[in-house]
């Protein structure tokens, strides 16, 4: 059976080659816009799953890997309030004004990974949460941060494997790889129940 990444990103294609060398990757085109009063945990597990569904049809007898990522500033998962969800900012003025919200704040990023067998159809559905603590910053730091990386297609204008370290005063989670988008750890026991051992396949 092939793995299929169901995904069009390249932050989680590079994260997957850490793992596995050989696998195709096919980006779903879904509409990802909340539900009222959706949840941002159940929002990401939705579309986790809704992403390999969308695709399952072209890769037959394949195992497809699926993701959706919510960041979600001081998250508090039994509130009933709104709480603020960083979108990708698309550019340095939305950046700027998400970044000057996480300053001395704690961001949560809610990762969902769905792992799909589409000739079982059995379907693994799993949550990774990590936690960047922010320090205090000024708009001076935060444009040269942004003029050096130009963040503008990551959720909350962080990339943490770069610059943005300088950024976080500290890391709380349990899987690293979670926070760029997929979650290696989970993954690669899943993939094993699904009779694809990472370290039989190098």
């Amino acid at each position: 059976m092939q793995i299929v990444l169901g995904s069009g990103s390249k932050y989680r294609a590079e994260l997957l080659r850490r793992i596995i060398t050989n696998f195709q990757q096919d980006s779903p085109d879904i509409d990802e816009t909340a539900l009222p009063d959706e949840a941002p945990e159940a929002l990401a597990r939705r579309l986790a799953v809704q992403k390999a569904e969308a695709i399952a049809g072209r890769w037959p007898d394949s195992r497809i890997i699926s993701s959706d990522q919510v960041a979600v500033l001081n998250y508090a998962p039994d509130s009933i309030t709104d709480q603020p969800q960083l979108s990708k900012p698309g550019n340095f003025d939305n950046a700027m004004q998400q970044l000057l919200r996480c300053s001395g704040q704690t961001v949560t990023y809610i990762t969902a990974c769905c792992l799909l067998n589409t000739k079982s159809m059995r379907n693994q559905l799993f949550t990774e949460h990590y936690r960047l603590h922010f320090r205090s910053l000024n708009e001076q730091q935060i444009a040269a941060y942004l003029n050096a990386e130009q963040p503008y297609d990551c959720a909350g204008a962080i990339k943490s494997e770069g610059l943005g370290v300088a950024l976080v005063h500290r890391y709380d989670g349990d899987d690293p790889s979670a926070l760029i988008g997929l979650p290696l750890v989970r993954l690669t026991e899943a993939l094993a129940s699904e009779g694809y051992a990472v370290l039989d396949n190098v």
